[in-house]
């Protein structure tokens, strides 16, 4: 059984973007991509609020709605003592902690605080995990653990596109051409990327062709290279351009 049909009992309107948001915050959570999977927790929750409201109340909303207080309404839901107790304190408890993530932490605002992108994400991943695997339990009426195995086959397990290990990284699909390599190797680092450890990532030979198509993708505006100091980084048009390159491979990996 997947879990899309232990949740059959959550309307369409509300199980499709349940399942939609979850696969997104898992997949980017595994190719490196940990402010996508912030944001995705933000609307994440929101659809677990009205899963919860609606499961409580009988009537569930046409679609996820957004409460004007998130964590007031989250309170509110402590009220319905006639629901089983996760669906009354633990997942509206949970709920809040998540979506302040998506508003006051390093994936919604740029600040002075040291980066931790990776740190929260993790905690969103965790989170959301919990709560599907709570969500399947209830409505279909099994264990926990066999919740837990419905939701796990829920997302197939993909090979990420980059691989890392200590100071190693590669792109793990060899076809992809060294434009595409570079921007996908740019896209999920944290900071600027040393030209040196680029060409060794990318496994690139020719360093005289590799710094051409460097000074080649800086005049599009796809990185900002910085010749003299020797560093990379990606620019928003090279950001759209890998996220579009894990798009289309997304079904191979």
């Amino acid at each position: 059984m997947s879990a899309s049909q232990a949740l059959g009992r959550i309307p369409d309107s509300l199980r499709i973007p349940l399942l939609e948001e979850y696969e997104s915050i898992i997949r980017n959570y595994a190719e490196h991509r940990w402010s996508p999977a912030e944001l995705s927790g933000g609307r994440f929750c929101e659809i677990v609020y009205s899963i919860l409201e609606g499961h409580a109340t009988g009537t569930y909303p046409p679609k996820p709605t957004k409460p004007s207080d998130f964590v007031g309404a989250c309170r509110k839901l402590e009220k319905n003592t006639y629901v089983p107790r996760s669906f009354r304190i633990l997942i509206p408890r949970l709920l809040p902690a998540i979506y302040e993530v998506r508003n006051n932490r390093g994936v919604g605002h740029v600040g002075g605080d040291v980066d931790s992108n990776f740190m929260d994400a993790t905690f969103v991943v965790a989170g959301c995990n919990w709560i599907m695997a709570e969500l399947v339990r209830v409505y279909h009426q099994v264990s926990v653990a066999e919740a837990q195995t419905i939701v796990d086959k829920l997302v197939e397990r993909r090979i990420p596109l980059i691989w890392e290990g200590g100071d190693m990284r590669r792109v793990l699909d060899p076809s992809l051409k060294l434009r595409q390599q570079i921007l996908l190797l740019l896209s999920t680092s944290s900071k600027e990327v040393n030209v040196t450890d680029l060409l060794n990532w990318t496994g690139y030979k020719d360093r005289k062709y590799f710094l051409k198509t460097l000074r080649n993708m800086h005049d599009k505006r796809f990185i900002e290279f910085d010749d003299k100091g020797d560093c990379v980084h990606i620019l928003p048009p090279g950001s759209k351009e890998a996220s579009d390159i894990v798009s289309k491979k997304r079904s191979l990996f």
